[in-house]
């Protein structure tokens, strides 16, 4: 994997998007992006999604298999971010709460895939930043038995006092938490530790406000 190739490209073609695009790079456009990027980097995608909903894999390439998410930074100083995940109706709702064994065995069973590929954004003004970590998906951070898990309380309205769902203690800054009004989606707050760094494959800044025009294109 040549890492300095992946940067520039992730780079260029970040910067491509937003010469027709004002939107910020999300779910779908990334999986678009990140395939593009691959395969300009000696890396050829040979199963994408195209977008696809179901749980595991987006795409997979000769440096394996990823799951594509796209995020914000949860603060100015880009330590931290959320994820989502699957949706574990199969082993925990409100009306079965289901045990922390069969749930962390669920989450495992599910990955089927070996890297996390994330776009992290921070927007400020005009401008956006974006950093690309590409993550094994068998780090510590997304293991979650890594943690503790107990079942959420509900602190407020029709909930209060009942079981709403499932979070974990904080291990090194990271968690994750079940809640069963969200269709008992995982969710993951990542903490970026000095170890995870590593992982950042490329960033890149752009000015928002498109460049060029569907007929502008057309015309060049």
């Amino acid at each position: 994997m040549n890492t300095i190739e992946l940067a520039t490209n992730f780079e260029k073609c970040v910067k491509g998007y937003h010469y027709m695009n004002d939107d910020p790079i999300k779910e779908t456009p990334w999986e678009d992006i990140n395939a593009i990027i691959l395969n300009a980097s000696g890396c050829p995608v040979t199963i994408q999604s195209n977008g696809s909903h179901k749980s595991g894999g987006d795409l997979s390439c000769s440096i394996g298999e990823f799951s594509n998410k796209s995020t914000q930074y949860d603060n100015p100083n880009k330590t931290s971010f959320k994820v989502s995940s699957y949706r574990l109706t199969t082993v925990c709702t409100d009306k079965t709460h289901g045990v922390a064994e069969e749930i962390v065995a669920e989450i495992n069973k599910r990955k089927d895939f070996s890297h996390y590929s994330i776009i992290v954004r921070e927007e400020v003004d005009k401008k956006i930043q974006y950093d690309w970590y590409l993550i094994p998906s068998d780090h510590p951070v997304f293991d979650p038995s890594s943690y503790e898990w107990n079942p959420k309380i509900g602190k407020k309205g029709k909930n209060k006092g009942e079981v709403c769902g499932w979070k974990t203690n904080t291990v090194d800054g990271s968690s994750m938490s079940i809640t069963f009004t969200m269709s008992s989606q995982l969710w993951l707050n990542i903490h970026i530790t000095e170890d995870m760094k590593q992982f950042k494959i490329g960033t890149c800044e752009v000015n928002r406000g498109r460049k060029l025009n569907y007929i502008q294109l057309y015309d060049m």
